[in-house]
């Protein structure tokens, strides 16, 4: 085990590192930049949170003694009521939320339309740019609905952007680096959907009790994995994404966008 004794590791860069179960004791995480991390079962005891933004999937989080994550979720229904949509138990409710998503990407993507095209290729504070989130929900819809639920082997197209903290595959397209037009991307994207489309408007609730199995070469490589779960993962893409895409469209107030459509 390796152990820091007062040492200075400010500006250090830890990546693909592995800090399960580590212990921390007095030290200074100011000024700190995490992302794509776990923290579950994560204990901390008499630390300062102040000035801290936090954006990711919240479950118990307990805060001096209150679970603050159903308190955020009930605010963020507030403010946004197709939120509650999201969270689909049954084929009609998929039913329900997926026209929901269209719509409110309809609106987004008019508004992206207005910019420049070196502006949709803009990175904001490190995140992907607006065509790249595009790609990557190609990428998440070509995974878990083309593979998973179709079977399809090898569902991708050139363009399809795998997340940043992916560990890469063998035939598995990842170039962050490719600026495609728009209308590329959109030509992709418009196949996307209407292939989640299609699964969701033939949907019953047996098949999202189902499980599948995809063991060929490839990711996800996944046995017995719910039915439900590989569209709801589809879902709550479209849903996130467009939220963090609408923030960065609006990262300049002269074009300033609503969150809701």
């Amino acid at each position: 085990m390796t152990e820091f004794h007062e040492q200075d590791l400010s500006g250090a860069l830890f990546q693909r590192t592995k800090l399960r179960n580590a212990t921390f004791r007095h030290v200074d995480f100011s000024g700190a930049d995490v992302r794509g991390a776990l923290f579950h079962g994560t204990k901390m005891r008499g630390v300062e949170l102040i000035d801290v933004e936090i954006s990711g999937e919240l479950r118990n989080l307990v805060i001096n003694g209150v679970d603050v994550a159903p308190l955020v979720d009930a605010e963020l229904n507030r403010r946004m009521p197709e939120r509650a949509k999201m969270n689909p138990k049954s084929a009609n409710d998929f039913r329900e939320a997926w026209p929901v998503l269209e719509r409110l990407w309809e609106g987004t993507v008019e508004r992206a339309r207005r910019l420049p095209e070196a502006e949709l290729h803009r990175n904001v504070d490190g995140e992907w740019s607006f065509v790249q989130t595009l790609r990557h929900l190609n990428f998440a819809s070509a995974a878990w609905v083309g593979r998973m639920v179709l079977g399809t082997a090898s569902p991708w197209h050139p363009l399809d952007l795998p997340w940043d903290e992916a560990p890469g595959w063998d035939g598995i397209p990842w170039d962050r680096e490719a600026r495609p037009s728009l209308e590329e991307v959109l030509a992709v994207r418009r196949e996307r959907q209407a292939m989640v489309r299609s699964v969701i408007e033939s949907l019953t609730d047996e098949q999202l009790d189902s499980e599948v199995t995809r063991t060929e070469p490839g990711w996800p490589q996944m046995e017995n994995f719910p039915f439900r779960e590989c569209l709801w993962i589809v879902v709550n893409e479209e849903w996130e994404h467009r939220l963090y895409a609408e923030r960065d469209l609006a990262e300049d107030p002269a074009r300033a966008c609503p969150v809701s459509g």
